[in-house]
């Protein structure tokens, strides 16, 4: 048996005060939970805008590389995508929200500049490049919030696993062993009660 079930008024403050502290751990997680759903349900829609967004872009984008290839030539095309420098200026930091470490993409915008001819080739390859850019910026923005919602789904999980367990297991617990040490300790006291009545009535006989 548990130490913590002898009927003692010892262990009955014990279990209250855990059964206090189970309660306010339970309100505890439900409002972290509360607080991660309106979080990731803010992420879940900036991604559905952020995806619409980068399939429109890339539709113009490829219409405007088609139309590239045909005045330039494909080869043409993907020789000068070759002066296109490497993106390497991404840079991951973090914040924090109720314990989730949120990633943070920092990059370095580069100005809409040409590293190509310009008298040499036409408008078409222009625009795929603008739009190509947009695509690159577009991706980065939603890697960053699906990876935020990913890891707030998963924090989101643990939170409610806690949170059930707390009010499926341990405070009905601390409930019941508060009521059943309550219950035992009261008996004891009326079984005091009438024995000490008991010889009472006996020493008021003699």
């Amino acid at each position: 048996m548990n130490q913590n079930e002898f009927p003692t008024k010892g262990n009955l403050i014990i279990c209250k005060n855990s059964l206090a502290l189970a309660r306010q751990g339970y309100a505890l997680m439900d409002k972290k939970r509360n607080i991660l759903i309106r979080e990731l349900t803010g992420l879940v829609e900036q991604a559905k805008d952020i995806q619409a967004e980068i399939n429109e872009t890339f539709t113009n984008a490829y219409q405007a590389l088609q139309r590239a290839n045909i005045e330039h030539g494909i080869s043409n095309v993907a020789d000068i995508s070759e002066t296109i420098p490497v993106e390497d200026s991404i840079r991951l930091k973090y914040r924090s929200i109720m314990g989730t470490d949120i990633p943070l993409v920092e990059w370095e915008k580069q100005p809409a500049a040409l590293y190509y001819s310009f008298t040499d080739t036409r408008e078409s390859l222009d625009q795929a490049k603008l739009y190509f850019d947009k695509v690159k910026e577009l991706t980065i923005r939603l890697s960053m919030v699906e990876n935020s919602a990913y890891r707030l789904a998963a924090n989101i999980r643990k939170t409610q696993k806690r949170a059930n367990a707390l009010k499926n297991i341990t405070i009905p617990m601390y409930d019941r062993l508060v009521k059943d040490i309550s219950n035992a300790l009261e008996e004891k006291d009326r079984e005091e009660f009438t024995r000490l009545k008991v010889i009472k009535r006996q020493k008021g006989g003699e």
